[in-house]
């Protein structure tokens, strides 16, 4: 994972270069040999995010590579790849790191400013020319061969890339298993890479001598690092992972013996130990004692605890296994009603599976159901025989099922680890200054599955959580962003997963579609500010929804992958003053969107031509909110209004209804409450027009600034710290507070909002009764939705400047 770090560093360099060719080649043909990593990502801004909001990821922020990164990746807006990217690392001579970066060129990859653009240039070699640009603190090396950008701190490797190079089939194969869906795939090849080792530091079987290339697909969220692939060896090499050649994978059991409290066990499995022997045979080139002990069984493995290690048996048939064991019948105690016995023969676990067991002493031993015990301690062997019996075991455990969760049953080879394992791994890889935190990590594990000539990999490790309390509220993600945020977070939805993302656009103009998970799926500049709230169309009638907008001078309609829908935008001259209204009256997705300047209203269909037969053109001064669409009593009424009047029309723009009354209106939105048309006026009375245009007007006693939010049934009123839900007062610590928001999910009403100068996040419900567990923390108003009809509500605001929080709403 050091070297996952050191890679993603030359995402941030800032280069240029020029293309001249153009023929079609894959981006791993030019990987530089003797490289000991490659990195794979498809969306930098994600993989970016993902090592900055992943908990574990943070701890090493005294690292040398990780303040390294921090500091490079700041300088990543002018790096602007469309396609995959892979990051390359190689040792020099002098034992140095050296990056490469490879990826597809494009007029658009590097988009500088006058300002920040590094000095440059320009070395003939051969036929090619290579662009040297000086950064801050680095000198890169780049040029373009056959239109794919090459980009190194080593100006030999930019040479030998210029020319012709024997293509790596194995490499290449290995490398086409890798999935363009996770936040990055890693590759390894071992023969190159020093310091990674298998699972557990303290019996650590370096990678050189276990496969030749490792895949794996890595996705990071804020809580948990999942990696499935593979790994391969080469049949004419001893790799470890090549004993379990023509073996079948079978369920691992060992965590149905291996106590909750044990550091810890390590498993592997087969079909039949013959073929199992043979390949140890042949990987030791040593004769293994002759005995039957392990002909009946298909699971070896090993617990853990502090210094001390138990290897466990699992017969299929037990009577044969203690015939096996006939000259070790000595009781040494019995415990629990449970033989303990010596067992005589302790050396040969290391005889039959080294390197897999490094067990010393394992001189005790006692048959526990079909589980067999060598352990080199009594105590130990004591606790393994009473969790046993308790129930107290892995598998009966929540944090071992969290993990087990995103692996597979049966395995090949299996390691299990608790968070001091997990620590000591970290470390020794790391080799961080300071003490990394992974008490919340209970239990991480790997595992391979022998298939073929090759094992699938499948990793996980994940923060452990507690079953959620009813009506609790709990922060699932925290996650920080580039930049201070300009909005309010909010939630859209994802047709494709039909649950909610969040999008949120920073100070510098950047709008953000961040996955529930945490996962910023894209990062899109904008010239300007949103205007209010994202709505979402179907503009192609598919079930594919984009994201619809106005900012000051355009009308944006982008895709699920954050591209601009043609023929859009649309682009005006004069400024736009509202946020943009979609209307779709007949719920058939013949979308009308309109677009407010000041007084005039101009209204659009999906495909950006203006709708003929709307007629209204201006107002009689500024539209001060924007369009709303209503069907009552199946007629449609497009509602806006100024500070003089309220608009009632039909579909076309035609007066439908005309108010009896006039008054001076706030800039409150106009919701039908009680079968009537319900806004305010600019002193805070509730103004009430019905279809025939009778007027009815209420003092609710609310000040100059006030807000209201109502359904058909319920009216919300805010003035000041005052807060009215139908008619309970509530009288709210005084405060700066957000306008009321209404929601209606699960049938079931939710009023909210925010204290800004306490940061204090309120939930009501329809009766005006407190959410349990609310007030949260939280520093801007917050969107409630349901992510999944079978799960509990979530809600997402503004933390710290630059991040967004979600919380879980039991």
């Amino acid at each position: 994972m050091r070297a996952l770090y050191l890679a993603i560093i030359c995402s941030v360099f800032l280069i240029s270069c020029d293309t001249t060719t153009t023929t079609h080649h894959s981006l791993i043909e030019f990987v530089p040999e003797g490289a000991s990593t490659i990195i794979k990502t498809n969306n930098i801004e994600d993989l970016k995010s993902s090592l900055t909001n992943n908990d574990l990821i943070q701890d090493f922020k005294t690292a040398n590579f990780y303040t390294t990164l921090d500091r490079v990746f700041k300088n990543t807006a002018a790096f602007k790849p469309e396609r995959e990217v892979l990051f390359c690392l190689n040792t020099d001579q002098a034992d140095s790191t050296q990056i490469t970066i490879i990826t597809k060129y494009t007029p658009q990859l590097f988009q500088f400013d006058s300002l920040t653009k590094p000095k440059q240039e320009q070395i003939s070699f051969q036929n090619a020319t290579i662009t040297k640009t000086q950064l801050n603190t680095e000198t890169l090396f780049s040029v373009v061969v056959d239109s794919i950008f090459i980009g190194s701190t080593s100006k030999q490797i930019i040479e030998q890339s210029v020319n012709e190079r024997p293509i790596q089939p194995e490499l290449q194969k290995i490398y086409n298993t890798t999935s363009s869906e996770k936040t990055f795939a890693i590759i390894l090849d071992t023969k190159n890479t020093k310091e990674a080792s298998l699972f557990f530091a303290s019996d650590s079987i370096p990678l050189q001598i276990f496969s030749k290339y490792i895949a794996l697909d890595t996705d990071i969220t804020q809580d948990q690092i999942t990696l499935n692939g593979i790994t391969k060896a080469n049949d004419s090499t001893n790799s470890l992972i090549n004993v379990f050649k023509n073996t079948l994978p079978q369920l691992n059991k060992l965590a149905e013996i291996t106590p909750a409290n044990s550091d810890g066990f390590m498993s592997f499995t087969y079909h039949d130990f013959a073929n199992l022997q043979a390949n140890f045979v042949a990987l030791n080139n040593q004769e293994p004692p002759e005995t039957t002990l392990f002909d009946n069984t298909n699971e070896i493995g090993v617990i853990y605890n502090n210094d001390h290690r138990a290897v466990v048996l699992y017969s299929l048939d037990d009577m044969a296994t203690n015939e096996a064991l006939l000259d070790s019948q000595e009781i040494i105690e019995t415990f629990r009603n449970v033989d303990i016995k010596n067992f005589a023969h302790p050396e040969w676990f290391n005889i039959n599976f080294q390197p897999l067991i490094k067990a010393q002493n394992t001189s005790y031993y006692a048959a526990i159901d079909s589980f067999f015990v060598f352990a080199d301690d009594l105590e130990m062997l004591q606790n393994i025989i009473a969790s046993y019996q308790n129930k107290a075991t892995l598998n009966n455990s929540d944090y071992y099922h969290n993990i087990t969760e995103d692996l597979s049953d049966a395995s090949s080879l299996m390691l299990v680890g608790n968070s001091d394992i997990l620590n000591d791994y970290l470390q020794a890889n790391f080799k961080s200054s300071s003490k990394v935190n992974t008490s919340e990590f209970k239990f991480s594990a790997i595992q391979y599955i022998y298939d073929h000539d090759f094992a699938h990999i499948n990793a996980v490790i994940k923060k452990t959580k507690g079953k959620a309390a009813i009506n609790s509220v709990t922060e699932e993600l925290n996650i920080k962003l580039d930049a201070k945020l300009l909005n309010t977070p909010q939630f859209v939805t994802n047709h494709i997963s039909g649950q909610k993302d969040i999008v949120v656009q920073d100070i510098n103009n950047n709008l953000y579609l961040i996955s529930n998970k945490g996962k910023v799926l894209w990062k899109k500049q904008l010239n300007e500010a949103i205007l209010g709230d994202v709505s979402q169309i179907d503009m192609y009638k598919n079930g594919r929804l984009q994201l619809a907008f106005t900012t000051a001078h355009h009308l944006y309609v982008l895709d699920r992958n954050g591209k601009e829908v043609a023929p859009f935008p649309l682009n005006f001259k004069d400024k736009v003053t509202q946020p943009l209204a979609v209307f779709d009256y007949d719920h058939n997705k013949k979308y009308r969107l309109l677009v407010i300047q000041d007084q005039e209203v101009l209204m659009y269909d999906a495909q950006g031509k203006t709708v003929k037969g709307f007629n209204f053109k201006k107002a009689n001064s500024t539209i001060t909110h924007k369009p709303q669409h209503f069907r009552v009593r199946g007629k449609d009424y497009l509602v806006f209004k100024t500070s003089k009047k309220l608009y009632i029309l039909s579909r076309t723009g035609q007066e439908r209804v005309t108010p009896k009354s006039s008054y001076t209106y706030s800039k409150e939105a106009i919701y039908i409450y009680n079968n009537k048309f319900a806004t305010t006026t600019d002193q805070g009375d509730l103004i009430l027009i019905d279809v025939n245009g009778n007027v009815a007007s209420e003092n609710l006693n609310l000040g100059e600034q006030h807000h209201i939010d109502a359904s058909t049934r319920t009216l919300v009123t805010q003035s000041g710290n005052t807060l009215k839900i139908r008619d309970k007062k509530l009288e709210l610590d005084f405060g700066s507070y957000t306008p009321v928001k209404l929601f209606l999910l699960n049938n079931k009403i939710y009023i909210t909002t925010t204290d800004l100068q306490a940061q204090k996040v309120y939930v009501f419900d329809s009766q005006g009764e407190d959410i349990s567990n609310f007030p949260v923390y939280g520093t801007s108003a917050l969107d409630m939705a349901n992510l999944d009809k079978d799960k509990p509500l979530e809600g997402v605001t503004k933390g710290n400047d630059n991040a967004i929080i979600i919380y879980q709403i039991n």
